[in-house]
C-alpha cells in the first residue's frame, strides 16, 4: 500500500511511518492477541486498512497450551461502556507449521503490509533461537520477543517472568540477534519496578526497536452474590493482564521513560481506543502504535476513523508528515521539583453554573473550603483557593477553569 497522502491548498499530508527502517503504509498497527490469532483474519485487518499487524505469539510445538473458558471480563463505566479489560488467555495455540505456511501467504498476497511475527519459547539458547529462525525464514518483516505476558506463561518461565529480569531479557535479545537479519523488537511487561532498567537491557542485547507495554497484572473482581473472582472458571480464577483505556496512562508513562532513556524506535500500546490516543503515544516518542483491546470490542473497521481522524488533526495543525509529531512533547515532562509553584485561583463564569453544588461540596470535603453560594451566586475564596483544580474537574458544565 502507497503512504497516503492528502492534497489541500498544495501541501501533501503523509502518514507514512518508518520503524526500525521499515516503511509502514500508516502508523496503525494490530497487536499480538485474539485479533491476530489466524491468517484470514490478518488479511481482512489488511483490507480494511490497518498498516501491519503482530502475529499472536508462537511458540515451540512441544510447549503444550490449554486456554480455560471463560477468560475475558471487563469493568465498565456509568454508561455502559468498557474502559478495562482483564484476559487470562495465553499465547497461539496452533502448530507452528500451520502458522509458517499463512505467513507466506499473506507476504504473498499483501507485499506493502507489514507483517511481524511474535515470539516465546523456554529459557533455552537452542529453542529460542530455532524459533525465531524459522519464523524469520518464514517472510515476516521483524521478530517481537514476548517477554512480557503477566499471566500463565511466567508460571512456566517464560513471559514476564524473562521481561522482569534485565539480565534474561539482554541474554535472549542476544540470542535471537545472533541468529536473524531482521529487526528485532523486545515487547516489556510493565509489571516491574524500573521499566527504564529493563529497556536498557534489551538495548544491551542488540534489540533494535522497543514495544511498550504489555497487560497490566490484575484482578479484575469479585462476583459479590457468588464470591467468586471474575473471570470464574468453575469458581476459581487467577492474575490476569488488564487493558483498555484505562491502562493508557501507564502505557503512556513508559513510552515517554523509554523514550527520555534510550534511543530505540518505540511501538507505543496501551488503551488506544482513537486516533487521539495513537497521537498522544507520538507525540511522547512513539513512532508507530499497536491496538487490541479497542478491536476485540468494536472491530478492525475501527481503522476508518482512526485515518480520517490522523489526516484531520494534520491538516488543522499544518503537519505535513507523521514524524513532525514524534516526541514534540517530551521535552515537557520534567521531574516534580521543576514545576511552577506560582499561586492560582480558580475562575467563575456564573453564566454557565447550573447551582448543582458539586464543586462546593467536594472542595469542602476532600479541598480547600473555597467555594460557596452566596446571593444566588457562586463565588470562590481566593485566599482559601489553593488552585488544586478539584472543582474544574467535577463541574459538570466547565463554568469553573483555573
Amino acid at each position: 500500500m502507497e503512504p497516503i497522502l492528502y492534497e489541500k491548498n498544495s501541501k501533501c499530508i503523509d502518514i507514512s511511518t518508518e520503524f526500525c527502517g521499515i516503511k509502514f503504509p500508516n502508523p496503525f498497527v494490530l497487536a499480538s492477541g485474539p485479533p491476530t490469532a489466524y491468517g484470514t483474519m490478518i488479511k481482512r485487518a489488511f483490507d480494511m486498512g490497518w498498516g501491519g499487524a503482530v502475529l499472536k505469539t508462537l511458540k515451540p510445538d512441544n510447549m503444550n497450551i490449554v486456554d480455560v473458558k471463560p477468560r475475558f471480563n471487563v469493568i465498565r463505566g456509568n454508561h455502559g461502556e468498557i474502559v478495562g479489560f482483564q484476559n487470562i488467555e495465553l499465547v497461539s495455540k496452533r502448530p507452528l507449521t500451520i502458522w509458517l505456511k499463512e505467513i507466506e501467504e499473506i507476504k504473498i498476497q499483501y507485499p506493502n503490509r507489514i507483517l511481524i511475527g511474535s515470539i516465546m519459547a523456554e529459557a533455552d539458547k537452542k529453542e529460542w533461537q530455532e524459533l525465531a529462525k524459522k519464523v524469520a525464514d518464514s517472510g515476516v518483516d521483524a521478530l517481537e520477543l514476548n517477554f512480557s505476558c503477566p499471566h500463565g506463561m511466567p508460571e512456566m518461565g517464560v513471559g514476564a517472568a524473562i521481561g522482569q529480569n534485565a539480565k534474561m531479557t539482554s541474554e535472549l535479545t542476544e540470542w535471537v540477534k545472533q541468529v536473524v537479519n531482521i529487526p528485532v523488537i523486545v515487547k516489556l511487561t510493565p509489571n516491574v519496578t524500573d521499566i527504564i532498567s529493563i529497556a536498557k537491557a534489551a538495548q544491551n542485547g542488540g534489540a533494535d526497536g522497543i514495544s511498550a507495554i504489555n497487560t497490566v497484572q490484575c484482578l479484575i473482581g469479585i462476583n459479590l452474590d457468588t464470591m467468586e473472582p471474575l473471570p470464574s472458571v468453575d469458581g476459581y480464577s487467577t492474575y490476569g493482564g488488564y487493558s483498555g483505556l484505562a491502562v493508557k496512562p501507564i502505557g503512556l508513562r513508559a513510552v515517554s521513560q523509554i523514550a527520555k532513556s534510550i534511543n530505540l524506535p518505540i511501538f507505543g500500546i496501551g488503551g488506544i481506543s482513537s486516533w487521539e490516543h495513537a497521537v498522544e503515544y507520538m507525540l511522547l516518542g512513539a513512532s508507530a502504535v499497536q491496538v487490541c483491546t479497542a478491536v476485540m470490542i468494536e472491530g478492525y473497521d475501527i481503522i476508518i476513523n482512526f485515518i480520517e481522524g490522523l489526516e484531520r488533526y494534520m491538516r488543522n495543525k499544518n503537519i505535513k508528515k507523521i514524524t513532525e509529531i514524534k516526541g514534540k512533547s517530551l521535552n515537557r515532562i520534567k521531574d516534580h521539583s521543576a514545576l511552577s509553584i506560582v499561586k492560582k485561583v480558580v475562575q467563575i463564569n456564573n453564566k454557565l453554573c447550573i447551582q448543582c453544588g458539586k464543586c462546593v461540596k467536594v472542595c469542602g470535603d476532600a479541598g480547600y473550603d473555597a467555594l460557596k453560594f452566596k446571593n444566588g451566586q457562586l463565588v470562590v475564596d481566593a485566599e482559601k483557593c489553593d488552585g488544586c483544580s478539584l472543582c474544574t474537574i467535577i463541574c459538570p458544565k466547565r463554568a469553573l477553569t483555573l
